[in-house]
């Protein structure tokens, strides 16, 4: 039976090795696929190997565990770890949002159009800002305010959130809550967030306006894991835009915000479809 809307997406790390990326195609033909991208990227400093390959299935159709099975082989030749992923459907993914909605509509919209491969299952936020738009959207919107003294039960309300939905990803759209160092390291790998890092001396209120004051050049945006050290996770994307003295503060922000949505939306989309792999701090993205 031959089924080409079976997507399935390997990836692999071990120490580099001579024959690796032959062995790994050898292996795939041998079970009767069709690759449709192969990546090798090899990290200099640690000689450490990482690897993705996309097929699709030809023939009888494999799940997941049985792929991880046959693949067992490979971890032990090469002392690696392997990952098999089925991405013939969407991600299914929580948005966090706070007041600022311009990376939330941005990824609902590119959601509805066809251009994010996720599934937004809820959002959730501290402000009831959004809840119109999310509705109309036709996305469960669930209110989770921060009220002193009880971050714990709201952090709570979230992961039951993230849990009921089946979420594989809590993306943080301009959230302006500090997730506790628990949450974070629960959500390892599995939280995105964004900020405006292009401005990283500009800490506080008004980031923009004091960038706008100094005369900067470059504004941008970055979007990154979360990890337990605020604000320096693994980056995966960066966008930014160059501006002179005749821009003002409100275009200033425009144009931040604009980085913002941007960044995000890559970040989420090569995350969706497995193509960000982990090497220590750093990400390796196959775009």
């Amino acid at each position: 039976m031959q089924t080409l809307d079976t997507n399935r997406v390997i990836t692999f790390t071990c120490p580099d090795s001579s024959g690796l990326v032959a062995e790994i195609s050898t292996f795939l033909a041998q079970e009767n696929v069709n690759i449709t991208e192969a990546n090798h990227h090899t990290e200099t400093q640690t000689g450490e190997a990482l690897l993705r390959f996309s097929f699709k299935e030809l023939g009888t159709v494999k799940t997941i565990d049985e792929w991880r099975e046959k693949g067992k082989y490979l971890e032990k030749k090469f002392k690696g770890t392997l990952n098999v992923y089925d991405v013939s459907h969407p991600m299914k993914v929580v948005i966090a949002v706070s007041k600022f909605g311009h990376c939330l509509q941005d990824l609902i919209l590119r959601t509805q159009s066809g251009a994010l491969p996720i599934e937004i299952c809820a959002v959730v936020s501290n402000h009831e800002t959004w809840r119109s738009f999310v509705e109309w959207a036709d996305i469960p919107f669930h209110y989770v305010p921060m009220e002193k003294g009880k971050k714990q039960e709201q952090e709570a309300q979230i992961r039951a959130i993230v849990e009921n939905s089946e979420a594989e990803l809590l993306i943080l759209a301009r959230y302006m809550q500090i997730l506790s160092k628990e949450m974070c390291a629960e959500f390892n790998g599995k939280a995105i967030n964004i900020h405006h890092s292009f401005l990283p001396s500009f800490k506080g209120a008004k980031p923009y306006s004091q960038a706008h004051e100094k005369g900067v050049k470059i504004i941008g945006a970055t979007a990154h894991y979360v990890t337990t050290d605020l604000d320096e996770g693994p980056i995966i994307e960066q966008s930014i835009e160059r501006v002179d003295h005749s821009v003002s503060v409100e275009e200033f922000m425009n144009i931040g915000r604009d980085t913002e949505s941007i960044a995000l939306n890559r970040a989420v989309r090569w995350h969706a479809e497995r193509r960000v792999l982990l090497s220590g701090k750093r990400t390796v993205v196959f775009q």
